[in-house]
């Protein structure tokens, strides 16, 4: 197994153990390697995010939604993470390429945890 292997198993089980920024130390490096890889990149946003880390994990999305613009993942997370920023307009945008490229209605729904915070518009 190549080194880029190892340290994407590793990154993915600090992921599932919830070690979030473990995840990114690992995934930095393997995204400078492979800029291309958009799993690598999804998984990355995906750690920050869950660590709460907003505008990178963003950046990582956006990057993702340039590279594969039918990613519908990508969509839904980036208007989680743009709602959790309180930019519900930009985050109705992605919530509907995600609900059109997947055929979930559900998907235009805000998130449970924002749904009561004012984000109508």
């Amino acid at each position: 197994m190549d080194t880029r292997a190892l340290r994407y198993d590793l990154a993915q089980r600090y992921f599932d153990s919830r070690d979030y920024r473990g995840a990114i130390h690992e995934l930095t490096g393997i995204v400078e390697q492979s800029p291309e890889d958009v799993g690598v990149r999804m998984l990355l946003a995906r750690s920050y995010f869950h660590a709460a880390l907003l505008s990178p994990a963003e950046t990582q999305l956006r990057e993702v939604i340039e590279r594969d613009p039918i990613e519908s993942y990508a969509h839904h997370m980036l208007a989680r993470t743009l709602e959790r920023q309180s930019r519900h307009d930009e985050a109705t945008k992605h919530r509907r390429i995600a609900a059109a490229l997947t055929g979930d209605d559900e998907l235009l729904r805000p998130h449970r945890a924002t749904a009561t915070a004012g984000g109508q518009g």
